[in-house]
């Protein structure tokens, strides 16, 4: 997009080795007990309205009609109103900046000096192209569905919104002559979340240290990929860092035996649900998330 608008990058899509198990089963990062399973329709249907919202961007960027002065043609031109940008405008398969900051892109100035604060919500459900929109949503399908079917759609879409928007805060102190999309500052949060969820419920993952090396190196991966050009890796942070905190507080289990215990005599029984470490990390992460 040029030198004015900068794609957030995704969550690559290597997320499908998760360390979780579908609820039992013999995956190498199986849980010490099975729960009940969500059925996931909140991540579907954001990728549905994610695909939508990129349908109307395109119907009201009207290439045609907006080429900005731009040398060359609109690409995919059969499409009429909803072809992209030239390519040497948008390679990523896009309308232009100013369709995006038309209808609610993160740009500084505006949130701070015009009031505009909607629009820490409003990028997150744009997209600069249809690279960018694909890669996003194929790792939202691979990461968002198992996390939604653990945990249920009201956590996942809580820690996904609040991710977004920890995502959009970091990036608007960062980065202020830009504008920037997308959706991976709250796909980073889920990230954030997986892997305080397994810190936080350690004593019910077998295969502890293989489930959290690769869960590092996965997320150490899709941080990499925000050193390439206009890729806003300050939303990728500011997700993750939000995910990570909200996990210790939204994606807490029983302590190992606590289930099973419940059938065992009273003497026999955990006395508490959750453990003291649980509680610690609980206090904290509350705290910092007050702080921030």
């Amino acid at each position: 997009m040029g030198n004015r608008d900068l794609e957030r990058g995704t969550a690559t899509k290597n997320r499908n080795q998760t360390y979780y198990a579908a609820g039992g089963g013999g995956g190498a990062y199986n849980m010490e007990h099975s729960d009940s399973q969500w059925t996931s329709w909140l991540v579907p249907m954001i990728v549905v309205a994610n695909v939508a919202m990129f349908v109307v961007i395109m119907f009201v960027n009207n290439c045609p009609k907006n080429r900005n002065g731009v040398q060359g043609d609109c690409v995919a031109r059969f499409l009429g109103r909803l072809s992209f940008q030239p390519l040497r405008e948008n390679p990523l398969f896009g309308p232009s900046s100013s369709t995006l900051d038309k209808l609610g892109a993160l740009e500084w100035d505006k949130i701070v000096h015009q009031n505009q604060a909607w629009r820490l919500i409003t990028c997150i459900w744009l997209h600069a192209g249809v690279i960018h929109l694909l890669a996003n949503m194929l790792s939202l399908v691979f990461i968002g569905i198992r996390l939604e079917q653990q945990f249920g759609f009201v956590r996942v879409g809580g820690i996904y919104l609040l991710s977004g928007i920890g995502g959009s805060i970091l990036s608007s102190l960062f980065i202020q002559r830009n504008i920037s999309v997308g959706a991976s500052g709250a796909l980073f949060g889920l990230l954030g979340a997986m892997l305080s969820e397994l810190l936080t419920n350690w004593t019910i993952y077998t295969n502890k240290v293989a489930a959290l090396l690769t869960l590092v190196i996965i997320i150490a991966i899709n941080l990499a990929v925000g050193i390439l050009p206009h890729v806003d890796n300050f939303a990728h942070i500011g997700g993750f860092l939000s995910g990570f905190l909200l996990g210790f507080v939204l994606l807490v289990r029983p302590q190992f035996g606590w289930l099973e215990g419940r059938y065992r005599p009273a003497d026999a029984r955990l006395k508490s649900k959750y453990s003291k470490c649980q509680y610690i990390f609980l206090i904290v992460a509350t705290i910092l998330l007050i702080v921030g």
